[in-house]
């Protein structure tokens, strides 16, 4: 099918929002008609700027996809009430900070008929890709061991006395803003997981967070096999990296680099590795370091599903997987 316009409103104008707003102006199809936040000074020139949905839609009507980049613990209340309003919606990871309110936003989306894109933007970097192919066409056979590090630096540069970053109530815990797409990786290539076991600790946080820094997580696969995570953000000055390795019946592969972005061993019977495309280059927040900035193929989706032409990349019970297994990681261990 054809794709027509589709009008975009962003809520929440943070470095995040910025850029959705951004990538909107800059991508066919796309009209930036519109964006919500209590802060007046970050309306963006030319374009309508609000201090509610309501407001927002009461004044300018005809609003296609709500994209939501607020604090973690508004995403679920806002994409609620932006679907009751009439749109779509796109929701920064997490889609919620806890079960309940991910299966409310479910329950309201399918209800009204409408969309929710998650924005788990690891998915779409060729090594990510790559990976899916293998695991799900069985070229590894079956898989024994699954390691994942995601090793970090979020210092003070990071967690600033008057930001939401860091609080239990807005912000929820390191794995929910920090990892939760590298879980939403390692669920979407080896399914739900089960048998876990948590240790948590603060290294040098504890004057700014409420939660945990670093985490060891042990873990078995439902469909098989065993698992790892292990995170901090207690890296001195800079990211040190992401890394995901997979023991496997017939070979074994890790892919690494500070994004996970490079695939750094490669070693399957009777497989010779493809050349991949170049994986994009991580989001830059100046004094630190994001993942790979992939945001830009979220909207290329929501403009495509919109128009019939493919399904969502993301979708929401997709999202509410992702927090299900992030709460029972936590449910696991004493914070």
């Amino acid at each position: 099918m054809s794709k027509s316009v589709v009008n975009f409103l962003v809520c929440g104008v943070g470095r995040i929002g910025q850029r959705h707003a951004r990538i909107i102006q800059g991508t066919e199809n796309a009209n930036l008609v519109a964006t919500v936040d209590v802060n007046p000074d970050s309306r963006i020139e030319g374009v309508p700027h609000f201090e509610s949905l309501a407001e927002a839609f009461e004044a300018v009507g005809n609003i296609d996809v709500v994209s939501i980049a607020t604090p973690n613990g508004l995403h679920a209340k806002q994409a609620i009430e932006a679907i009751n309003l009439g749109a779509h919606t796109i929701v920064e990871k997490p889609i919620a900070l806890n079960t309940h309110e991910a299966e409310e936003l479910t329950h309201t989306a399918l209800s009204k008929n409408k969309l929710v894109f998650g924005v788990m933007q690891n998915r779409y970097s060729p090594p990510s890709q790559w990976l899916k192919e293998i695991v799900s066409s069985g070229v590894l056979g079956e898989i024994y061991m699954v390691s994942i590090n995601c090793f970090w630096n979020r210092d003070d540069r990071y967690y600033k006395s008057d930001n939401w970053h860091g609080t239990k109530e807005l912000d929820g815990g390191t794995l929910f803003t920090q990892f939760s797409h590298f879980v939403d990786i390692m669920y979407w290539l080896f399914g739900d997981i089960k048998n876990i076991t948590s240790r948590f600790s603060n290294y040098n946080h504890s004057h700014s967070i409420d939660f945990e820094d670093s985490g060891i997580v042990q873990f078995d696969f439902v469909k098989g096999g065993k698992g790892s995570l292990e995170y901090s953000t207690s890296v001195w000055d800079a990211n040190l990296e992401s890394s995901l390795t997979i023991i496997a019946e017939k070979g074994s592969v890790k892919v690494a680099g500070q994004y996970m972005n490079e695939v750094v061993h490669c070693h399957i019977e009777d497989y010779e590795m493809p050349e991949l495309a170049p994986s994009n280059p991580p989001n830059d927040y100046g004094p630190y370091k994001g993942s790979a900035a992939n945001h830009g193929y979220v909207f290329e989706n929501v403009i495509d599903t919109l128009a019939g032409n493919t399904s969502i990349t993301t979708n929401v019970l997709e999202g509410m997987k992702v927090v299900d297994i992030i709460e029972r990681i936590y449910n696991s261990g004493d914070r």
